[in-house]
Protein backbone atom coordinates (compact mmCIF):
# COMPACT_ATOMS: atom_id res chain seq x y z
CA UNK A 1 0.00 0.00 0.00
CA UNK A 2 0.90 3.24 -0.82
CA UNK A 3 2.49 5.10 2.35
CA UNK A 4 1.90 8.83 1.44
CA UNK A 5 -1.69 8.02 -0.30
CA UNK A 6 -2.36 6.99 3.11
CA UNK A 7 -0.39 9.14 5.92
CA UNK A 8 -0.69 13.04 3.73
CA UNK A 9 -4.67 12.91 3.61
CA UNK A 10 -5.09 12.09 7.27
CA UNK A 11 -2.76 15.02 8.28
CA UNK A 12 -4.54 17.50 5.75
CA UNK A 13 -7.72 16.67 7.63
CA UNK A 14 -5.92 17.55 10.87
CA UNK A 15 -3.96 20.94 9.61
CA UNK A 16 -8.02 21.59 8.42
CA UNK A 17 -8.64 21.53 11.54
CA UNK A 18 -5.76 23.92 13.01
CA UNK A 19 -7.23 26.23 10.06
CA UNK A 20 -11.14 26.23 10.66
CA UNK A 21 -10.00 27.06 14.23
CA UNK A 22 -8.07 29.69 13.33
CA UNK A 23 -10.70 31.12 10.89
CA UNK A 24 -13.23 30.45 13.49
CA UNK A 25 -15.17 27.79 12.15
CA UNK A 26 -14.13 25.54 15.36
CA UNK A 27 -14.71 27.51 18.54
CA UNK A 28 -13.62 26.60 22.35
CA UNK A 29 -17.09 25.45 23.48
CA UNK A 30 -17.89 22.87 20.34
CA UNK A 31 -13.88 21.96 20.90
CA UNK A 32 -14.26 21.06 24.33
CA UNK A 33 -17.77 19.33 23.43
CA UNK A 34 -17.17 17.70 20.43
CA UNK A 35 -14.09 16.16 21.91
CA UNK A 36 -16.20 14.37 24.89
CA UNK A 37 -18.30 13.49 21.77
CA UNK A 38 -15.56 11.56 20.28
CA UNK A 39 -13.62 10.62 23.37
CA UNK A 40 -16.37 8.87 25.15
CA UNK A 41 -19.27 7.96 22.33
CA UNK A 42 -17.60 7.56 18.69
CA UNK A 43 -13.83 6.05 19.70
CA UNK A 44 -15.24 3.45 22.18
CA UNK A 45 -18.67 1.96 19.67
CA UNK A 46 -15.97 2.07 16.56
CA UNK A 47 -13.67 0.13 19.01
CA UNK A 48 -16.26 -2.39 20.04
CA UNK A 49 -17.64 -2.78 17.12
CA UNK A 50 -14.29 -4.03 15.70
CA UNK A 51 -13.18 -6.31 17.91
CA UNK A 52 -16.53 -7.80 18.63
CA UNK A 53 -16.54 -9.00 15.05
CA UNK A 54 -12.90 -10.19 15.72
CA UNK A 55 -11.51 -13.50 15.76
CA UNK A 56 -9.22 -13.17 19.26
CA UNK A 57 -7.47 -16.29 18.18
CA UNK A 58 -6.19 -15.25 15.19
CA UNK A 59 -6.20 -11.28 15.78
CA UNK A 60 -4.33 -11.05 18.70
CA UNK A 61 -0.37 -11.40 19.25
CA UNK A 62 0.49 -11.99 22.84
CA UNK A 63 4.50 -11.54 21.68
CA UNK A 64 3.66 -8.30 19.68
CA UNK A 65 1.27 -6.96 22.90
CA UNK A 66 4.70 -7.90 25.04
CA UNK A 67 6.89 -6.44 22.71
CA UNK A 68 4.75 -2.98 22.63
CA UNK A 69 4.68 -2.70 26.07
CA UNK A 70 8.03 -3.50 26.94
CA UNK A 71 9.19 -0.62 24.17
CA UNK A 72 6.76 1.72 26.23
CA UNK A 73 8.47 0.91 29.81
CA UNK A 74 11.91 1.25 27.96
CA UNK A 75 11.51 4.55 26.48
CA UNK A 76 10.04 5.85 30.14
CA UNK A 77 13.32 4.86 31.51
CA UNK A 78 15.26 6.55 28.88
CA UNK A 79 13.16 9.50 29.27
CA UNK A 80 13.27 9.58 33.33
CA UNK A 81 17.33 9.38 32.72
CA UNK A 82 17.15 11.71 30.55
CA UNK A 83 15.90 14.25 32.78
CA UNK A 84 19.21 14.41 35.00
CA UNK A 85 20.85 15.76 32.06
CA UNK A 86 18.34 18.42 31.30
CA UNK A 87 17.94 21.79 33.17
CA UNK A 88 14.22 22.07 33.91
CA UNK A 89 11.65 22.54 36.98
CA UNK A 90 11.12 19.66 38.58
CA UNK A 91 6.79 19.79 37.03
CA UNK A 92 8.16 20.00 34.09
CA UNK A 93 10.49 17.03 34.37
CA UNK A 94 7.36 14.60 34.78
CA UNK A 95 5.60 16.32 32.13
CA UNK A 96 8.87 15.40 29.99
CA UNK A 97 8.87 11.80 30.69
CA UNK A 98 4.68 11.58 30.07
CA UNK A 99 5.16 13.55 26.66
CA UNK A 100 7.97 10.92 25.50
CA UNK A 101 5.99 8.08 26.17
CA UNK A 102 2.09 8.50 26.14
CA UNK A 103 0.74 8.14 22.66
CA UNK A 104 -2.20 9.44 21.32
CA UNK A 105 -3.69 6.08 20.79
CA UNK A 106 -7.30 6.69 20.51
CA UNK A 107 -7.30 9.50 18.09
CA UNK A 108 -4.33 8.93 15.50
CA UNK A 109 -2.57 5.72 16.28
CA UNK A 110 -6.00 3.86 15.68
CA UNK A 111 -6.75 5.94 12.23
CA UNK A 112 -3.45 5.57 10.90
CA UNK A 113 -3.87 1.64 11.78
CA UNK A 114 -7.29 1.87 10.23
CA UNK A 115 -6.67 3.60 6.70
CA UNK A 116 -3.10 1.74 6.16
CA UNK A 117 -4.21 -1.56 7.25
CA UNK A 118 -7.86 -1.97 6.58
CA UNK A 119 -10.58 -3.16 9.48
CA UNK A 120 -8.25 -6.33 10.28
CA UNK A 121 -5.11 -4.45 10.76
CA UNK A 122 -7.11 -2.10 12.95
CA UNK A 123 -8.95 -4.67 15.03
CA UNK A 124 -5.26 -5.49 15.96
CA UNK A 125 -3.87 -2.07 16.53
CA UNK A 126 -7.10 -1.87 19.02
CA UNK A 127 -6.28 -4.60 21.17
CA UNK A 128 -2.97 -3.75 21.25
CA UNK A 129 -4.08 -0.21 22.18
CA UNK A 130 -6.04 -1.44 25.26
CA UNK A 131 -2.94 -2.96 26.47
CA UNK A 132 -0.73 0.16 25.89
CA UNK A 133 -3.37 2.73 27.18
CA UNK A 134 -3.81 0.90 30.49
CA UNK A 135 0.21 0.58 30.96
CA UNK A 136 0.74 4.26 29.78
CA UNK A 137 -2.11 5.96 31.88
CA UNK A 138 -0.14 4.23 35.00
CA UNK A 139 2.74 5.18 34.05
CA UNK A 140 1.93 9.02 33.67
CA UNK A 141 0.18 8.71 37.03
CA UNK A 142 3.19 7.09 39.43
CA UNK A 143 6.15 9.74 37.16
CA UNK A 144 3.24 12.74 37.32
CA UNK A 145 2.97 12.23 41.28
CA UNK A 146 6.19 11.36 42.05
CA UNK A 147 7.68 14.75 40.28
CA UNK A 148 4.67 17.11 41.39
CA UNK A 149 6.17 19.48 44.03
CA UNK A 150 2.94 18.80 46.62
CA UNK A 151 3.50 14.53 45.89
CA UNK A 152 2.68 14.22 49.52
CA UNK A 153 -1.54 12.84 48.56
CA UNK A 154 -1.67 9.42 47.91
CA UNK A 155 -5.69 9.83 47.99
CA UNK A 156 -5.27 12.25 44.50
CA UNK A 157 -2.83 9.29 42.95
CA UNK A 158 -5.59 6.01 43.90
CA UNK A 159 -8.24 8.72 42.74
CA UNK A 160 -6.64 9.34 39.43
CA UNK A 161 -5.48 5.61 38.77
CA UNK A 162 -9.14 4.95 38.85
CA UNK A 163 -10.04 7.38 36.88
CA UNK A 164 -7.59 6.44 33.81
CA UNK A 165 -8.75 2.53 34.62
CA UNK A 166 -12.07 4.03 33.44
CA UNK A 167 -11.13 5.17 30.34
CA UNK A 168 -13.43 4.54 27.67
CA UNK A 169 -11.16 3.49 24.73
CA UNK A 170 -10.15 0.53 27.81
CA UNK A 171 -13.81 -0.26 28.33
CA UNK A 172 -14.98 -0.95 25.09
CA UNK A 173 -11.30 -2.83 23.97
CA UNK A 174 -12.29 -5.10 26.96
CA UNK A 175 -16.06 -5.00 26.53
CA UNK A 176 -15.48 -6.29 22.79
CA UNK A 177 -12.88 -8.87 23.69
CA UNK A 178 -15.46 -10.56 26.21
CA UNK A 179 -18.01 -9.96 23.75
CA UNK A 180 -15.69 -11.98 21.16
CA UNK A 181 -14.38 -14.98 23.33
CA UNK A 182 -18.11 -15.71 24.36
CA UNK A 183 -19.51 -15.06 20.52
CA UNK A 184 -22.01 -13.19 21.31
CA UNK A 185 -24.15 -11.93 18.61
CA UNK A 186 -25.01 -8.71 17.81
CA UNK A 187 -28.36 -7.38 17.33
CA UNK A 188 -28.70 -5.44 13.68
CA UNK A 189 -29.81 -2.69 14.66
CA UNK A 190 -27.50 -2.38 17.52
CA UNK A 191 -24.52 -3.02 15.09
CA UNK A 192 -26.33 -0.84 12.32
CA UNK A 193 -26.22 2.27 14.99
CA UNK A 194 -22.60 1.20 16.07
CA UNK A 195 -21.81 1.17 12.19
CA UNK A 196 -23.00 4.93 11.89
CA UNK A 197 -21.24 6.05 15.06
CA UNK A 198 -18.25 4.73 13.24
CA UNK A 199 -18.34 6.74 10.50
CA UNK A 200 -18.18 9.69 12.27
CA UNK A 201 -14.78 8.45 14.71
CA UNK A 202 -11.93 9.07 12.96
CA UNK A 203 -12.63 12.15 10.72
CA UNK A 204 -13.78 14.37 13.60
CA UNK A 205 -11.12 13.01 15.81
CA UNK A 206 -8.59 14.32 13.73
CA UNK A 207 -10.29 17.20 12.66
CA UNK A 208 -10.31 17.71 17.13
CA UNK A 209 -6.48 17.29 16.75
CA UNK A 210 -5.54 19.88 14.66
CA UNK A 211 -7.93 22.17 16.14
CA UNK A 212 -6.37 21.50 19.70
CA UNK A 213 -2.53 22.57 18.18
CA UNK A 214 -1.16 25.80 19.89
CA UNK A 215 2.46 26.89 19.35
CA UNK A 216 2.36 29.70 21.74
CA UNK A 217 4.04 28.16 24.31
CA UNK A 218 6.99 26.10 22.35
CA UNK A 219 9.68 28.95 22.41
CA UNK A 220 10.79 28.99 25.81
CA UNK A 221 11.53 25.26 26.20
CA UNK A 222 11.62 24.37 22.40
CA UNK A 223 15.03 21.73 22.59
CA UNK A 224 13.27 19.93 25.50
CA UNK A 225 10.19 20.04 23.82
CA UNK A 226 12.69 18.53 20.75
CA UNK A 227 13.81 15.66 22.72
CA UNK A 228 10.92 14.84 23.96
CA UNK A 229 9.52 14.13 20.68
CA UNK A 230 12.33 12.44 19.55
CA UNK A 231 12.13 10.22 22.12
CA UNK A 232 8.24 9.84 21.08
CA UNK A 233 8.50 8.81 17.83
CA UNK A 234 12.09 8.00 16.74
CA UNK A 235 13.49 5.93 19.93
CA UNK A 236 10.39 4.27 20.75
CA UNK A 237 9.52 2.63 17.43
CA UNK A 238 13.11 2.25 16.90
CA UNK A 239 13.17 -0.24 20.23
CA UNK A 240 10.20 -1.87 19.37
CA UNK A 241 11.33 -2.84 15.17
CA UNK A 242 14.62 -3.89 16.78
CA UNK A 243 13.24 -6.16 19.33
CA UNK A 244 10.27 -7.31 16.94
CA UNK A 245 13.37 -7.96 14.29
CA UNK A 246 15.49 -9.92 16.79
CA UNK A 247 12.50 -11.79 18.04
CA UNK A 248 11.54 -12.61 14.26
CA UNK A 249 7.92 -11.45 14.69
CA UNK A 250 6.50 -11.43 10.92
CA UNK A 251 5.50 -7.93 10.02
CA UNK A 252 1.73 -8.52 9.00
CA UNK A 253 1.91 -8.98 13.38
CA UNK A 254 4.14 -6.31 14.83
CA UNK A 255 2.86 -3.44 12.07
CA UNK A 256 -0.08 -2.69 13.70
CA UNK A 257 2.48 -2.30 17.24
CA UNK A 258 4.90 -0.18 15.61
CA UNK A 259 1.95 2.33 14.46
CA UNK A 260 0.81 2.43 18.23
CA UNK A 261 4.64 3.30 19.59
CA UNK A 262 5.06 5.40 16.12
CA UNK A 263 2.13 7.40 18.11
CA UNK A 264 3.03 11.23 18.96
CA UNK A 265 2.20 12.88 22.43
CA UNK A 266 -1.57 12.02 23.79
CA UNK A 267 -3.75 15.17 24.10
CA UNK A 268 -4.46 13.50 27.37
CA UNK A 269 -0.61 14.40 28.90
CA UNK A 270 -2.41 18.18 28.83
CA UNK A 271 -5.77 17.49 31.00
CA UNK A 272 -3.32 15.11 33.32
CA UNK A 273 -0.62 17.73 33.79
CA UNK A 274 -2.85 19.61 35.10
CA UNK A 275 -4.40 17.11 37.67
CA UNK A 276 -1.38 16.19 39.10
CA UNK A 277 0.87 18.92 39.37
CA UNK A 278 2.89 18.60 35.82
CA UNK A 279 3.67 21.68 33.67
CA UNK A 280 0.50 22.28 31.22
CA UNK A 281 2.80 24.44 29.24
CA UNK A 282 4.91 22.06 28.73
CA UNK A 283 2.30 19.27 27.42
CA UNK A 284 0.93 21.51 24.69
CA UNK A 285 4.16 22.35 22.97
CA UNK A 286 4.68 19.09 23.74
CA UNK A 287 1.99 17.53 21.90
CA UNK A 288 1.53 20.07 19.07
CA UNK A 289 5.53 19.82 17.64
CA UNK A 290 5.34 16.32 18.47
CA UNK A 291 1.71 15.73 15.98
CA UNK A 292 3.58 17.55 13.65
CA UNK A 293 6.62 15.64 13.36
CA UNK A 294 4.71 12.57 13.08
CA UNK A 295 3.73 13.24 9.73
CA UNK A 296 6.66 12.39 8.82
CA UNK A 297 7.73 10.11 11.15
CA UNK A 298 4.85 7.56 10.51
CA UNK A 299 6.23 7.23 6.56
CA UNK A 300 9.48 6.63 7.73
CA UNK A 301 8.66 3.95 10.26
CA UNK A 302 5.93 2.23 7.64
CA UNK A 303 8.57 2.42 4.60
CA UNK A 304 11.16 0.79 7.08
CA UNK A 305 8.60 -1.76 8.82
Amino acid sequence: MNISSTIIPIFIIILLGLFAKKKGFITPDFLNQANRLVYYIAIPAMIFSSISKAVLKTQMNFAVIAITLASVASITAIAFGSTRFLKMPRSSKGSFIQSSFHGNLGYIGLAVAFYYLGHNGFVKAAIIAGFVMILQNIMAVIVLQYHSENNKSTHRMSDTLKKTMANPVIISALAGMLFSLFNVPMPLIIDRALGILTGMALPLALLIIGASLSFEKLKPRFLNVMISSFLKVIIAPAIGLLLFKFLSVHPDDYIPGLIILCSPTATLTYIMAKEIGGDPDFAVAAISICTIISGLTYGVWLSIG
